[in-house]
């Protein structure tokens, strides 16, 4: 009886589905979705330029707080985060690589 048991165990076993290997994540327009955002939006926003035109089209915060906030967190240099200007373009330019790095695809020139 016991091994009835045990061959109907492994019987069991060999019909357990595997599991498929993981697909890749395919790279994200990042442009296109931002676009498609500027288009919905009434206020003129240049994300490609600014940071705080990138976060208005995200519902982000931007104030400076919290855009200082967020510098910090992505290990903005300490001369630069007392200057607004310098860590606004510091930032944008961060915050675009880490879209990039995460599967965002950006266009070169604005990472350069």
């Amino acid at each position: 009886m016991k091994d009835e048991r045990v061959q109907k165990d492994d019987r069991a076993l060999n019909h357990v589905p595997v599991p498929s290997a993981p697909k890749a994540i395919s790279a994200i327009d990042v442009v296109a979705n931002l676009e498609k955002l500027v288009a919905a939006n009434p206020a003129r926003l240049d994300w490609k330029m600014s940071i705080v035109d990138l976060l208005k089209l995200l519902g982000l915060d931007i104030s400076f707080n919290a855009r200082k906030e967020l510098a910090v967190e992505l290990g903005c240099p300490a001369d630069i985060k007392n200057d607004s200007a310098k860590m606004n373009n510091w930032l944008h330019k961060t915050v675009l690589k880490k879209i990039a790095e995460n599967g965002g695809d950006i266009p070169q020139a604005l990472l350069d």
